[in-house]
């Protein structure tokens, strides 16, 4: 009887250290979340490029109105080739992409939340850094053309800006090292 009443006692007691355990290690609620963005520390130094209206790398977007508001919007509905567009990265709201035959840093916006995708390129050879900035509105892509040496690499960051502050915000995601010259 008296093991009987210990192997009761043991059991309570891990019951109660289990519930314990249970309540300490909840994750916080949500109501517990952050109300507004995390912001993202850039160096005061990042040269921010604004994007301009991407077109398709496999040609050029057909448009019903030559040179009218139409042709605008179709060729920032352009999306980069997978072939083509090295590194893809994507954090909410944000997608980037480098694209090695002309050296373009593809920016789409994927959420209509008033900030604008961000895609931050850094080298591995001591260029500055520069961010191209998509302010096409949601569910556009946006190209920042430039011109980095064939023997570097580049990475990728992708992130949330808010032009009216200035600032960057978070989720970011980071890609790996992307060879200019897009051999492996």
């Amino acid at each position: 009887m008296r093991e009987n009443w210990r192997s009761k006692l043991s059991v309570l007691a891990g019951a109660s250290a289990l519930a314990l355990s249970a309540v300490t290690a909840t994750p916080a609620l949500a109501d517990d979340a952050p109300v507004s963005p995390q912001e993202v520390q850039i160096s005061a130094d990042v040269k921010i490029v604004e994007g301009g209206a991407a077109t398709d790398p496999a040609g050029p977007v057909e448009t019903p109105v030559p040179g009218g508001q139409a042709e605008a919007v179709e060729a920032a509905k352009a999306v980069p080739s997978s072939s083509t567009c090295l590194g893809s990265t994507a954090a909410y709201g944000t997608s980037g992409c480098f694209q090695h035959n002309g050296d373009i840093v593809w920016a789409g916006d994927t959420k209509k939340d008033g900030m604008s995708a961000a895609v931050g390129v850094y080298t591995d050879y001591g260029r500055a850094e520069e961010v191209c900035v998509n302010k096409l509105g949601a569910n556009t892509w946006a190209t920042c053309n430039k011109n980095y040496r064939e023997g570097g690499d580049v990475r990728l960051r992708v992130l949330r800006y808010d032009g009216d502050t200035g600032k960057f915000y978070q989720p970011e995601t980071w890609s790996g090292w992307i060879p200019v010259d897009g051999k492996y």
